[in-house]
């Protein structure tokens, strides 16, 4: 037994206290909806209102605003696309990778999840997944991490791109931290260490993240850096912007879970005042 084994067995103990509790006051999570077909879920072309294609290693920036959904399309299989948003109105608040895995009790970020700022409000909702492969833990390339993988620091790279992304909006890297990052299907194994689930993510995969306020948005086409790549090829994805469908009252993202539910209260709170 090493020393860290008692300490998982109380956060395991604890993580089924807390459920057991949850289903007593009727509000244990709900089951999440299985992954979108990677045929299904088709945009009327009269909801879209940009369309961009992103070349491997570039960056993309937008607006979104709510109620509008971004579609990110893999459609080469590319090993990674970060992302990075901030609330239009205020950039103070950003997307809080830490929280929105603390507070969903899980990093398996998959259709039917949210995304949180550090304000404690949702940005954006999970409306349609086909691989439920994403990272939001170990985050984009660096040139140090081009260097030692592919023995090239000058390669493009997720960190500069996202510090070039900021800077269309008067940011600067401070106004930066950790991403999320689709299309990474990184497993965390039992001894804290990372693996890259090679062949998972496949050629037309896609995610829609329905915005739940007004939003800036980076986005870094360069390659995981735990992906098993050994030459910088990365492959080019499709960024859709459309109109999505107004959320129904049992709208899974919004019901899944009791922090959801307060989440979207704070929402509710701050779009009263705004």
């Amino acid at each position: 037994m090493t020393s860290t084994d008692p300490l998982k067995a109380k956060i395991i103990a604890e993580r089924s206290a807390q459920y057991a509790r949850l289903k007593a006051a009727g509000d244990a999570p709900k089951t999440l909806p299985p992954a979108t077909a990677r045929d299904g879920a088709p945009i009327d072309p009269a909801a879209v209102r940009e369309r961009e294609t992103l070349p491997g290693g570039w960056y993309w920036t937008g607006r979104i605003a709510r109620g509008e959904a971004l579609r990110v399309l893999n459609a080469s299989g590319a090993s990674g696309v970060s992302l990075f948003f901030w609330n239009a109105a205020d950039t103070s608040e950003r997307y809080n990778s830490a929280d929105t895995i603390k507070v969903q009790w899980t990093s398996d970020l998959r259709k039917g999840r949210v995304l949180f700022s550090d304000m404690g409000r949702v940005m954006l909702s999970i409306v349609e997944d086909t691989c439920g492969a994403h990272d939001t833990v170990v985050g984009g390339s660096t040139p140090g991490s081009n260097l030692a993988k592919y023995g090239d620091a000058a390669l493009r790279s997720t960190r500069e791109n996202m510090v070039l992304a900021a800077s269309k909006f008067g940011l600067g890297a401070r106004d930066l931290a950790p991403l999320l990052t689709l299309f990474a299907p990184v497993r965390h194994g039992a001894d804290g260490r990372f693996a890259f689930r090679d062949g998972v993510v496949q050629p037309g995969d896609f995610v829609d993240l329905r915005a739940e306020m007004d939003l800036l948005v980076a986005v870094s086409n360069c390659p995981h850096p735990l992906a098993p790549d050994r030459v910088f090829d990365p492959g080019e994805v499709e960024l859709i912007v459309h109109r999505s469908a107004p959320p129904e009252a049992d709208d899974i993202c919004r019901t899944a879970t009791a922090e959801a539910v307060r989440g979207f209260e704070n929402n509710a709170r701050y779009l009263r005042a705004v």
